[in-house]
């Protein structure tokens, strides 16, 4: 009988590190050098905040710019007188409005005089040279209604006041004005006679023009201020199917005889101008975040080096005990993509803070899309890996006799 050879011992193989051990093994040096990972967490959390809160008061300004339009509508056109072909500044007829009204989907149609030469002051001995912008403007008893203004105070123009020196300021007007109340007791000069404040208005976003104008009755200018009774801006809300073909027909209607001498615009197309001028500058801002976002990523990758050239001795004897390069990839890897997501985190929460904050201090809705929070912290991994990438390598090329070897 031949005697049986003793079985051979299987090779020893490394043991396997699961997910959970890589991370804990990738957490140590967080945790033993706290004050550098939060420093550098805290590089990428500014370019995440910065980006996350950009595009959330870009997208709450926004939501704030739509409610607004709802509530004001945006079924309201303007046609006002243009130029002549002298240059000189044309006129809409006398019956502009009347004819306007009549136009088939316009629902409603009021209008405003300028009154070029009645100056407003708060006192009579205050230099005429001193007009401080104020304009006087004829005003329909409707005008209100139409553009969607709210008053800040007292009441606004009616079919009694309309006749007598009484007159409404714009927002603007009163701040210079240095009237903060309308009353009996307030009084302005207008055109060298006094009449009293009965209300101020609030900002009128439709009808930015008429904020640092005081408006009184399209009666009591033409008797006591000589308004010629030429209307120098009509307003009209058409039904919202109709607002195309209104548009396309009011200058001609307006001014017949020469309907190139009459402009038509729609207020809440300069609205949406400036919500579009407000996304180039959020790009800009954008822009911004991200090159922060890549100053942070630099820090991290500095303090991954650092990390590394601090801990040849751990990584020798590691791989003396028989830690493979790739776990040693591993872990390096996973402390820079921790040291990431600690930042990333942080910053989007910080974002999402400074967002409400500034959206509820401006009274707008608070919004913030999920996919700047997802796509912030998604930025920072990929900061983190491209970052940890190279001191990673680095550490799994050391031999353990050269790692432990170096003092």
């Amino acid at each position: 009988m031949t005697a049986l050879a003793p079985p051979r011992p299987d090779p020893l193989r490394p043991a396997r590190l699961g997910p959970s051990d890589v991370v804990r093994v990738g957490a140590v040096g967080l945790r033993t050098r706290p004050l550098r990972a939060f420093l550098s967490a805290l590089g990428i959390a500014i370019g995440i905040a910065a980006m996350v809160a950009v595009v959330g008061i870009s997208a709450s300004s926004r939501a704030g710019l739509d409610r607004a339009l709802a509530a004001l509508g945006t079924n309201l056109l303007t046609v006002s007188p243009g130029s002549t072909l002298t240059g000189e500044t044309a006129r809409l007829p006398l019956s502009a409005e009347e004819m306007v009204s009549r136009v088939a989907g316009v629902e409603s149609v009021s209008a405003v005089g300028r009154v070029s030469e009645a100056k407003v002051y708060r006192s009579d001995r205050i230099p005429e040279v001193e007009t401080n912008g104020i304009v006087t403007y004829a005003a329909r008893a409707s005008l209100r209604a139409a553009i969607g203004a709210e008053l800040a105070d007292g009441t606004w123009l009616n079919a009694a006041t309309a006749r007598y020196p009484a007159v409404v300021l714009g927002s603007a007007a009163a701040e210079r004005l240095g009237i903060a109340h309308a009353g009996p007791d307030t009084q302005v000069l207008v055109d060298g006679d006094w009449f009293t404040v009965v209300g101020i208005l609030r900002p009128a976003p439709l009808a930015p023009e008429l904020d640092a104008g005081a408006l009184v009755g399209w009666r009591a200018a033409r008797d006591g201020l000589g308004f010629d009774g030429h209307a120098t801006t009509v307003y009209t809300r058409s039904a919202e199917p109709e607002l195309e073909s209104v548009r396309g027909v009011l200058a001609a209607t307006a001014n017949p005889e020469a309907p190139g001498e009459a402009e038509v615009s729609r207020p809440s197309d300069a609205l949406a101008a400036k919500r579009a001028a407000g996304e180039a500058f959020t790009g800009l801002l954008l822009g911004l975040g991200a090159v922060a976002l890549l100053v942070g990523g630099v820090g991290v990758a500095n303090t991954m080096v650092i990390s590394v050239l601090e801990r040849r001795a751990e990584i020798g004897l590691r791989r003396s005990l028989g830690a493979t390069r790739g776990q040693i990839r591993g872990q390096f890897l996973a402390e820079s993509l921790l040291l990431s997501a600690l930042g990333g985190a942080g910053g989007a929460l910080l974002g999402l803070t400074v967002t409400t904050g500034y959206a509820l201090s401006q009274s707008w809705p608070a919004v913030t899309p999920p996919w700047a929070m997802a796509g912030g912290v998604a930025a920072t991994l990929l900061i983190g890996a491209l970052a940890g990438l190279y001191p990673a390598v680095r550490a799994s090329r050391l031999s353990p006799t050269e790692a432990l070897a170096t003092p």
